[in-house]
């Protein structure tokens, strides 16, 4: 009967209209759906095999494909330099988390770390298995700019001590940043003058020769190793010198050679760490994927945060037989590798490679290389993510709350830790939308001159408003946060808010009975008591239909579709029609499951138009609803 009924009225029709009729949808069987998907993932062929092992091991992928003479000498430099960086580093950390070679292999805070290093290692493989990568969609690019800024002012500040040779009590947790600057200056007397000139002349040949390279790096067939010559220098000078001896200057000291056999992490540890590898699985991911897609973004690839999962989670495992802590990516070391020509993980086999010869035969040659060389090294690799401060007015200019994300992030990270900087960045950002889509745009249009337009009568000049009908715009999905939102924006916008006006029309009915019961059927002036009860009521009814643009409107949920049909009953008791434009396949099915149309779907043509145009057409003129588009 439908079909029939739409059929007649277009051949009635003074004007063309025209009919959209929804293609007829197959149902699923979700059941053989799953069964099909296990059926196809638990299958092996040669292909697939081919294919999973290829994902599995991206190196099988990319190192065929090797570019020699255009990438080995970065990644040469840049293994070397990050090598020679992260012997003393490590030493230190392992310091920090109270793990060293004096402990010996029994040691129980090596068992611990290894332990805890295996279980958050599993934690992500399995979130790997489960495809929990998904989160990684969370980190937008305010969030991850203001994470690297935030974090190269707390590890700027780590190093500051070093170029400057003083000690200080190393501060551990949150607003690490301001406690470490405070120490630092209550013991600046304390400066050593030998590790600042040191310091102050390594900045300034590393800088200088960054600046050169970035300028003529087109020129370049390879990128300068000043790193790698200024910790050679460094360190001979130091040597020879005897800054160490004379002028008391801060050097990496004897390095501990050699290795502890490998062993199991025991498994009566991995219960007690349990809990506590959780949030460190976690937050090593999010860290390493936040780092990846800053670096992706930077060199324009794409990153797979279910593959990163796998890699960082044997990155765990396997290490810890080997009396190692939990790693992930660092935010200094990956800034030194782009910052020294790095192009692909080559650079990362020369790292461990020196990092082996170090720890079986070249320890000694580092002994006299000062600290506040490689504090130079890593706070000059920084003024990249540290420039970002120079882009907050034009992003301030493009997008305010974009730029509010960003220093919330920042100052988070700086100021209370980089793990809760990250967390707040995430759960701020996604506040953001959520207050978006609360408080969204809202607008009356007017029709653009001689078109079948229309657009924001707020916003654009020379509008011409539609007699008798309003047009109303709502920019966000309708859903339970935002309904009286929804509801005071088109009230005050329309400057009329049914329920009111039901109320007022009520009053003044009562007043009418009143008069009535008492035989009072004309006034003084001999006006008719109905006719003076006209004049009485307010005259805001100045349109007879309303029109809501659904062309923003993404979808509904049970509370958008009352919401909608709330106000359609509303208007409806003061003779307004409410005529629905531009509504998606989703908000038109949501409508229909709602009952919004009735149940035999019969109005639907008169409460449903494709564009504001042919709505506004019909409203019109309701008496020839065929003059529409459905």
């Amino acid at each position: 009967m439908e079909r029939v009924l739409e059929a007649t009225r277009m051949e009635n029709s003074t004007s063309p209209c025209f009919l959209m009729e929804r293609k007829t949808r197959v149902k699923i069987n979700r059941k053989e759906v799953i069964l099909a998907k296990l059926k196809k993932s638990c299958s092996c062929t040669p292909k697939k095999l081919k294919n999973f092992v290829i994902d599995f091991f991206p190196v099988l992928q990319w190192l065929p494909k090797y570019q020699c003479r255009e990438y080995i000498w970065g990644d040469i430099m840049s293994g070397l330099v990050i090598g020679i960086i992260l012997v003393p580093q490590a030493i230190a950390y392992s310091l920090l988390a109270g793990v060293n070679a004096e402990c010996g292999k029994e040691c129980y805070a090596i068992g611990i770390a290894t332990a805890l290093t295996f279980v958050a290692g599993v934690y992500q493989v399995l979130m790997g298995i489960f495809r929990l990568g998904f989160i990684s969609m969370y980190l937008s690019e305010s969030v991850l700019d203001g994470f690297a800024t935030g974090a190269s002012l707390t590890i700027l500040t780590a190093q500051v001590k070093y170029l400057i040779g003083i000690k200080i009590p190393r501060s551990q947790g949150h607003g690490m940043l301001v406690i470490t600057w405070i120490n630092i200056f209550r013991n600046i007397y304390q400066a050593n003058l030998c590790d600042v000139i040191t310091s102050a002349i390594c900045i300034v040949v590393l800088v200088t020769a960054k600046e050169l390279g970035d300028r003529y790096k087109h020129k370049l067939k390879f990128p300068l190793p000043t790193e790698l010559v200024v910790i050679v220098v460094a360190t001979v000078v130091s040597h020879y010198g005897k800054l160490n001896e004379l002028y008391a200057s801060s050097v990496s000291g004897a390095i501990p050679t050699g290795f502890i056999p490998p062993k199991a992490p025991h498994f009566n540890l991995m219960l007690r760490v349990a809990v506590d590898a959780l949030p460190l699985a976690i937050v090593s991911f999010v860290f390493t994927v936040s780092l990846s897609e800053m670096c992706a973004k930077k060199y324009a690839y794409t990153i797979r945060a279910n593959q990163e999962m796998f890699a960082v989670g044997f990155c765990n495992i396997i290490p810890s037989f080997f009396h190692s802590f939990a790693t992930s990516a660092a935010l200094a070391k990956t800034l030194v590798k782009t910052s020294t020509g790095c192009q692909t993980q080559v650079s990362g086999v020369i790292s461990a490679m020196v990092v082996l010869l170090v720890l079986l035969f070249l320890a000694p040659l580092f002994y006299s290389l000062q600290k506040c060389v490689l504090a130079c090294i890593i706070i000059v690799s920084l003024r990249g993510a540290l420039r970002k401060f120079q882009d907050v007015p034009a992003r301030f200019h493009v997008n305010k709350v974009d730029t509010l994300v960003w220093v919330v992030t920042m100052s988070a990270s700086a100021l209370i830790s980089t793990e809760i900087g990250l967390l707040a960045g995430i759960v701020f950002s996604m506040l953001c939308i959520i207050v978006r889509t609360q408080r969204p745009r809202t607008a009356l249009l007017a029709q653009i001159q001689d078109t079948s337009l229309y657009e924001d009568d707020s916003e654009y000049e020379n509008l011409s408003p539609v007699p008798k009908v309003k047009i109303f715009r709502f920019e966000a999905p309708l859903y339970y946060a935002n309904r009286n939102y929804f509801l005071k924006s088109l009230y005050r916008l329309t400057n009329l808010d049914p329920n009111l006006e039901a109320a007022r029309r009520k009053k003044y009915e009562k007043k009418e009975k009143q008069h009535l019961k008492k035989g009072d059927h004309k006034t003084a002036n001999g006006v008719g008591t109905v006719e003076m009860t006209l004049q009485l009521f307010p005259k805001q009814t100045d349109f007879q239909a309303l029109v809501v643009d659904c062309s923003s409107i993404s979808f509904l949920d049970t509370t958008g579709v009352n919401t909608l049909k709330e106000i359609l009953k509303d208007y409806k008791d003061l003779n307004i029609s409410v005529l629905l434009a531009c509504c998606n396949p989703s908000v038109i099915d949501s409508l229909k499951k709602g009952g919004y149309f009735g149940k035999d779907l019969g109005s639907m043509q008169e409460m449903l138009f494709y564009s504001i145009h042919n709505a506004v057409q019909f409203a019109k003129d309701q008496k020839l609803p065929t003059d529409c588009s459905v």
